[in-house]
């Protein structure tokens, strides 16, 4: 909410397949660091992983955005988006945690970041399938595992 006061929704002009790139810049660069064990650029994976959070959430906010929709929003109406987009996408997570008895305490930082990656190609294939799929949860669905697999990783990293 911070950089909407400072830069306005400028975040609206990105078409679907654009966030999706950000997504995967934020995630491979990510693994690289993973890999490589040095930031040349002195900043660490925590502002990464961080930004896929912030991503995943706009890109489900830009998925409810109506076509013809205004680009500048108002902050008020943002942070109702941000915060239903949010409450919406923990829910799911408490209802997975429950399911699937926590497992990701139990993974490695690597494995999210590898699962996040595998997200991102998933939903840049249904995007190039124009959205259609046969079988698999939509775009939506991906987003949200993508911003849960991140915010798992900043827990297991120590983040507050």
């Amino acid at each position: 909410m911070k950089k909407t006061y400072d830069y306005g929704t400028a975040w609206r002009i990105l078409r679907p397949e654009s966030i999706t790139d950000q997504l995967f810049i934020k995630a491979q660069r990510i693994r690289t660091l993973e890999e490589k064990k040095i930031s040349k650029v002195g900043e660490d994976i925590t502002g990464e992983y961080i930004g896929i959070v912030n991503y995943c959430v706009i890109a489900m906010m830009q998925l409810d955005c109506e076509p013809g929709s205004p680009v500048e929003l108002a902050p008020d109406h943002v942070s109702k988006l941000f915060d239903d987009r949010v409450t919406e996408t923990k829910d799911l997570m408490f209802a997975k945690n429950h399911d699937y008895g926590e497992a990701w305490r139990d993974m490695r930082i690597s494995s999210l970041t590898d699962l996040i990656l595998m997200k991102i190609l998933r939903v840049k294939q249904i995007e190039d399938n124009k959205g259609q799929t046969l079988a698999s949860e939509g775009i939506k669905a991906n987003y949200q595992d993508m911003l849960n697999y991140a915010v798992f990783a900043l827990i297991k990293l120590g983040v507050k």
